[in-house]
């Protein structure tokens, strides 16, 4: 995720602060110093931080549990809403994602209970509201873990309850349409918490947006890799593009540019082999900071990640995820690109299956299998 600072690394998982989170330490510091103190500021900044530690527990949780089933997570990172792990996969298997989804409430009511028992917390004094400076810390920690485990558990994407109940409801209706109904609900309980943010609280207003758009994201990540699983990549590659070669000059680039709809282009060597990549942003970088006599090999990014032409959609689907290259090159066997796979050529090849009658399929491109 940009825009972040990594801090550390745990177990073989990167811990990632963004920088949106620093400036909300910063500004609650701030209005407390001015509003009660600097006692208030540095109480109510070691609660935050106390918190935030119990967030990235209840990640924590939901890392080993996935780790158990063979899905690594590469970082985690903390925002001022709250933590994400960034799991390398959500297992398909309906059982294995109801565990990993319920270890980090389950991580909340661990630690929830150790500061009632062990720590002496007690939720008495927190009745009157976790914001007052005369309950303590224990109490408001106690407190807030058990207000995470009610909140997470509510059944929208991209929360824990979202995944729990897509869980569920996978085991009978199928992954797919499992992920569609717990992303409706995701987007129906978005609206609602939009609503009350207009009421109560804006800070309702950023989490309704945020839950909104992953489910969103989710439901529409779900169907592209449904929709690739099985599928020779030569379906959805584009196959009619312009390349560059490394000693192009820019200024040739640019009325390539110009003459086509292209957004990123492929740079070859003289045996056709893909090099590099150069998109449009990065052409116009180099236009402006290297002028228009500078080479396409001076500007052009690193190597794009390449599949061979007999890999299925899935895996090239796979590497655009992992390696979030804007483009992925499709080389035959001696290595020549012969085609490109971006998320737009994927999301255009879901669009046409769904336009076609029900019975057709894209194999390849509206003809029935075997015809």
């Amino acid at each position: 995720m940009s825009w972040s600072l990594n801090i550390g690394k745990v177990a073989g998982t990167v811990v990632r602060i963004h920088l949106t989170f620093l400036l909300f330490l910063a500004w609650i510091f701030a209005a407390s110093y001015a509003q009660a103190g600097a006692a208030s500021a540095w109480y109510t900044l070691a609660y935050l931080l106390l918190l935030f530690l119990c967030v990235l527990l209840h990640e924590f949780g939901h890392i080993f549990t996935a780790r158990a089933f063979g899905v690594t997570t590469p970082y985690v990172t903390l925002l001022p809403i709250g933590g994400v792990a960034q799991l390398e996969r959500i297992p398909e298997e309906p059982w294995q994602e109801f565990l990993i989804a319920i270890a980090g409430p389950l991580v909340n009511v661990v630690i929830a209970a150790l500061l009632l028992t062990v720590g002496g917390a007690t939720l008495e004094s927190a009745a009157t509201g976790v914001d007052r400076m005369n309950v303590p810390l224990l109490d408001r920690l106690a407190v807030v873990n058990i207000f995470l485990v009610l909140f997470n558990l509510i059944p929208a994407f991209p929360m824990d309850g979202g995944r729990v109940l897509r869980a569920l409801l996978a085991s009978r209706f199928g992954y797919v349409r499992a992920t569609e109904i717990a992303a409706a609900i995701g987007q129906f309980v978005a609206f609602v918490l939009g609503f009350f943010g207009l009421m109560y609280n804006p800070i309702l207003i950023f989490i309704a947006i945020f839950v909104y758009l992953a489910a969103s994201s989710e439901s529409h990540m779900v169907a592209l890799r449904s929709v690739s699983r099985g599928v020779p990549v030569s379906h959805a590659m584009m196959t009619r593009f312009a390349t560059l070669t490394p000693e192009a000059h820019v200024d040739e680039a640019i009325q390539t540019l110009l003459a086509t709809s292209q957004g990123e282009f492929p740079v070859v060597d003289g045996a056709g082999k893909p090099v590099g990549l150069l998109d449009r942003a990065g052409l116009v970088r180099a236009l402006k900071t290297l002028g228009p006599d500078a080479r396409v090999g001076q500007a052009m990014g690193e190597v794009v990640p390449t599949v061979s032409q007999r890999t299925t959609l899935e895996q090239a689907f796979k590497v655009l995820q992992d390696t979030r290259a804007p483009a992925v090159s499709v080389v035959d066997a001696g290595g020549k690109l012969i085609g490109l796979v971006t998320s737009e050529t994927i999301a255009e090849m879901m669009m046409l299956q769904n336009a076609m009658p029900q019975g057709l399929s894209m194999g390849p491109w509206g003809r029935r299998p075997g015809a």
